[in-house]
């Protein structure tokens, strides 16, 4: 099944919801950094808040978003970058965190997370300075954190499910979440139904793993209400990292650094700390960025 996000409209309007499959999305993340389970479903989990909040609060072809989770647990830092289009891209900072389950029998995010810390949010709408909004770790297990930054930082009541299935082999079985945000003049009758269909919803992991699609995901939510579905977005891992980026990089060094590397290490070796690709610089290449730097005092 194809990785896609749904948006739609339910209550007359006064509900936005979206819903996500992103199996494979989180499987080539798995692959890239090497992650193990509770790694897994942490990174996983912080990719899918972030392609949710991307389609819901971005707009314009170039505007990017950043996620900062800078907690206290065992995996450190997570960094999530995202776009309206679809592409998202993360890391964390230990990839190799395996720890017991906890005692819902679930995968103990919260262990590798942490819950002192906090979630930056950082938007780029191609305006002079980029908006910033952060919020403290209420859980740890992530939705609520983001449920709290939407609720705390932009001021949009919301629910934030997410939900990663490892399997044995470390490999991610399913992968998924999904976003509902309560629109002003939302009454609260509406509100109270919303929270007690949420509350006996199954796992979305489990769902996706059974083949529901992100919109039967939101039929299974608002059963019996009708939906309106407005778009389907395409979402996939994708950095656009680039030897001429880390070219640039490398100037920034200055042309002393680079002759040290041409005379110690004979070359460098560049590494995305996104995807993991690798661009490898011979001593030639290291002579031409140093041109460039004279070049570029002359």
């Amino acid at each position: 099944m194809k990785d896609y996000l749904a948006k739609a409209l339910v209550y007359s309007g006064y509900i936005r919801a979206y819903a996500v499959n992103a199996t494979a999305t989180i499987a080539e993340a798995q692959k890239r950094h090497d992650t193990w389970h509770s790694s897994s479903a942490a990174l996983g989990r912080a990719m899918i808040g972030t392609m949710l909040l991307s389609n819901s609060g971005l707009k314009g072809e170039d505007e990017r978003l950043t996620v900062k989770i800078q907690g206290d647990g065992l995996g450190g830092a997570i960094i999530i970058d995202g776009d309206a289009k679809g592409n998202v891209k993360g890391y964390i900072q230990n990839s190799h965190v395996s720890i017991p389950l906890n005692g819902d029998g679930k995968i103990d995010v919260r262990g590798v997370v942490g819950t002192n810390g906090v979630l930056t949010v950082i938007k780029d709408l191609g305006l002079k300075e980029p908006f910033s909004g952060q919020v403290p770790l209420v859980s740890g297990e992530l939705g609520d954190d983001f449920t709290y930054y939407l609720a705390s930082s932009e001021q949009i009541p919301s629910a934030v499910g997410l939900s990663v299935l490892v399997d044995k082999d470390e490999t991610i079985k399913a992968a998924g979440g999904f976003m509902i945000q309560v629109m002003p003049g939302a009454d609260e009758e509406v509100i109270s139904d919303l929270e007690t269909r949420l509350a006996n919803l199954p796992r979305v992991s489990d769902l996706i793993d059974a083949g529901k699609t992100p919109e039967e995901l939101l039929e299974i939510i608002f059963e019996g209400q009708p939906i309106m579905f407005l778009e389907e977005v395409p979402v996939q891992f994708k950095c656009d990292c680039s030897k001429e980026k880390f070219s640039q990089a490398l100037i920034t060094l200055g042309s002393h650094e680079l002759q040290l590397m041409i005379e110690e290490d004979h070359g460098a070796e560049t590494v995305c700390s996104f995807c993991n690709n690798k661009y490898y610089f011979d001593e030639e290449d290291l002579r031409a960025l140093q041109q460039e730097i004279v070049g570029g005092q002359a």
